[in-house]
C-alpha cells in the first residue's frame, strides 16, 4: 500500500481568519486507489481543508499537489479529474433527476452515456423522470453522488456524504463509496466526524483531532 502513487498531498497547509486558525499545519497523504478517511470532531477543520483542495478557498500558507500537480499553477486541470460533494448537493428542485444530470452532462461536455452510468450506479433510474424537490433526502444526496460522478473523475472529495440519511441511506451510501475504487478506478477522500463511518469505509486514515494536531496512518478494518 505504501508503494501506491500519492493522489493528494499537503505540506504545512493552514488557514486563518484573522489571528485564528482554522487549519494548522496539516500533512495530508492520499495514495491512489485507495479510500482515505479523514476523521476528526466538528470544528477540527476538516470542511476547511476539503475547501481548500477544491480551490474554493485560499490557503494562508503551505502547499498542495494533487496528481503531481501544484494546485495554484494547475487547478483547471485537477478539477476536470475531481469530483466532489461538499455539504448539500447543488441541485435544481423543479426538474427531474435526468433533467438535473443532463444540465450537467452540457455543462462539463461529457457523453450521454455517462448519465445512463450514474443513474445505475447511484440506483435512481427508476425515480429519474422524478421532480427532484419531491426526492427524500438519501435520494437527494444519491442524485448528489451522480452529479459528482458525471466526469468518471479520478479523485471524489465527499464531506460527511452520510449526514442527515436514514439507516438505509446511509448503508447504501456506504456500498456504492466502497465500490468506486474496485469497479471505477476512482480514488476517495471521504471526511467524518463519526469513527464508526470511517471504519466501514476507510482503507487508511488521518485523524485531525483538532486544528493543532494532525495524524496519518494506514489500516484495515475488520
Amino acid at each position: 500500500m505504501m508503494n501506491k502513487p500519492i493522489i493528494v498531498q499537503t505540506k504545512n497547509l493552514t488557514k486563518t481568519h484573522g489571528a485564528v486558525k482554522s487549519v494548522n499545519n496539516v500533512d495530508l497523504h492520499v495514495p491512489e486507489g485507495e479510500i482515505y478517511g479523514f476523521l476528526g470532531p466538528n470544528g477540527a477543520g476538516k470542511t476547511t481543508t476539503i475547501k481548500m483542495l477544491l480551490g474554493l478557498i485560499k490557503p494562508s500558507a503551505g502547499d498542495i499537489q494533487v496528481f503531481g500537480k501544484n494546485l495554484r499553477k494547475s487547478r483547471a486541470s485537477i478539477l476536470q479529474n475531481t469530483g466532489s460533494l461538499v455539504e448539500s448537493p447543488s441541485y435544481y428542485g423543479h426538474l427531474t433527476g435526468l433533467e438535473n444530470l443532463l444540465v450537467m452532462k452540457r455543462l462539463r461536455n461529457v457523453p450521454r452515456k455517462n448519465v445512463d452510468e450514474v443513474l445505475r450506479i447511484v440506483r435512481l433510474e427508476k425515480q429519474k423522470d422524478k421532480k427532484v424537490n419531491q426526492y427524500s433526502l438519501g435520494m437527494k444526496q444519491r442524485l448528489g453522488m451522480a452529479i459528482s460522478l458525471l466526469s468518471f473523475p479520478k479523485l471524489l472529495i465527499l464531506d460527511e456524504p452520510t449526514n442527515g440519511l436514514d439507516p438505509s441511506g446511509i448503508g447504501e451510501m456506504r456500498e456504492l463509496i466502497k465500490s468506486l475504487p474496485s469497479r471505477y478506478g476512482i480514488t476517495v477522500l471521504l471526511s467524518s466526524h463519526l469513527l464508526s463511518e470511517i471504519e466501514q469505509m476507510a482503507t487508511s486514515v488521518g485523524i485531525i483531532r483538532s486544528v493543532f494536531s494532525m495524524v496519518s496512518f494506514f489500516c484495515q478494518f475488520l
